[in-house]
């Protein structure tokens, strides 16, 4: 154990779903959660970081938990908003040669999918015109593409869905819990080729808040602390595709998540190999089927055959977004990658709030993906027995 080294000691978050209150009441309830789940106060905390995609600004939730002069950061990365928060309060912490740091994300979102304004990515009117900003169409041409070039069939999609909500049905946090056959998936209601509505998720409320220690300070405050073995960002290249960033170069094809899973793992020294459960980008069930390849996970063509044979499922080789991902869980933009973060440490600690992963799992993997093309990936090692 080194100095430097920097664990995850308290974990807490809310339901997910509707929600009729302010977006920081519900970033207030995961902060206490995950202080009391180490035993500190907001006085303990030393270096703090929020994140959201709404209007709100998360450094103003020292009015509710109290004013103790404590630098706050407040960052907006769109879906990849929660890894960023958890690299700055692990940055924080070692900049600052403090011992610990809350860090917390959350969003209130209406209905509807999201529909951006083309100027706010530096885009032409045009593409909003062709119905390109409404993120259901480029999802489902994105994986139109995949399918066809990897030999897979839509009933993959089938799949991914199937193993969402089975998992999610189990889970007392998740939003949508009610299970859903591969054949119901496949003849639900069509909203963008091939993807259907048990394919998407849906824009919801929810926080999440994460409490981190850096060095021997963790083993006293939690039995089975978390170390955070590496966290990576990374932005697109020439040769990506990216929700937002309507062209794509001939060569290489690149992609953020590719760049980041990679310079996570060998941060970390570990392989894909050795994870035995991680949580994937999931917004549309093609993305997880995308994401399995990019980062390594699952050779490219070879997700279908690991969905049919159990694979990834919580007795498999390797448990996929074991909370039921974004497909159940709803995505409050900010919250979704602590979201995950907070699932893979539940399972690492042997405490997961849903299906628990046999076996006494000790590597876990997280990914998220955020427009117009950044990806944060982080990777988690259980510390103690």
């Amino acid at each position: 154990m080194s100095d430097d080294d920097i664990y995850i000691v308290g974990a807490g978050r809310t339901v997910f779903g509707r929600y009729d209150g302010e977006d920081n009441e519900l970033a207030e309830q995961a902060v206490r959660s995950a202080l009391a789940d180490c035993g500190l106060s907001w006085k303990d905390v030393e270096f703090a970081v929020g994140g959201t995609n709404g209007e709100t600004k998360p450094d103003n939730l020292v009015a509710r938990l109290g004013l103790t002069g404590l630098p706050f950061v407040t960052v907006k990365n769109g879906c990849a908003t929660g890894g960023v928060a958890l690299m700055t309060a692990r940055n924080g912490l070692l900049a600052e040669r403090t011992d610990i740091a809350c860090v917390v994300g959350y969003d209130n979102h209406a209905r509807g999918a999201f529909n951006a304004s083309p100027a706010r990515y530096g885009i032409g009117d045009w593409y909003g015109a062709t119905g390109m900003m409404v993120t259901t169409s480029y999802f489902a041409l994105k994986i139109q593409r995949y399918l066809h070039e990897h030999g897979l069939g839509e009933r993959t999609l089938g799949y991914a869905a199937e193993k969402a909500f089975e998992y999610a049905a189990a889970h007392p946090y998740a939003w949508r819990r009610k299970p859903v056959t591969v054949d119901e998936a496949m003849d639900a209601d069509m909203i963008n080729e091939p993807l259907t509505r048990f394919m998407f998720c849906s824009p919801d409320a929810g926080a999440v808040s994460l409490v981190l220690a850096r060095g021997a300070r963790a083993f006293d405050l939690c039995e089975r602390p978390v170390r955070l073995a590496s966290v990576a960002l990374r932005g697109r290249r020439p040769g990506s595709f990216e929700v937002f960033s309507p062209w794509l170069s001939p060569g290489e094809r690149t992609s953020p998540s590719i760049d980041a899973a990679a310079a996570a793992f060998a941060s970390a020294g570990v392989s894909p190999s050795d994870v035995q459960v991680a949580q994937l980008q999931d917004t549309e069930a093609g993305a997880e089927i995308i994401h399995l390849a990019e980062t390594g996970l699952v050779p490219h063509g070879a997700q279908e055959e690991a969905y049919r044979n159990g694979d990834l499922k919580v007795d498999g080789r390797l448990p996929i977004n074991t909370d039921g991902g974004l497909l159940a869980n709803g995505e409050p933009v900010g919250a979704s990658g602590l979201r995950q973060v907070h699932e893979v440490v539940r399972q690492l600690q042997g405490r997961a709030d849903g299906m628990q992963v046999p076996g006494d799992p000790r590597i876990g993997f997280t990914h998220v993906y955020g427009a117009p093309g950044i990806s944060a990936c982080t990777v988690l090692v259980s510390e103690g027995a």
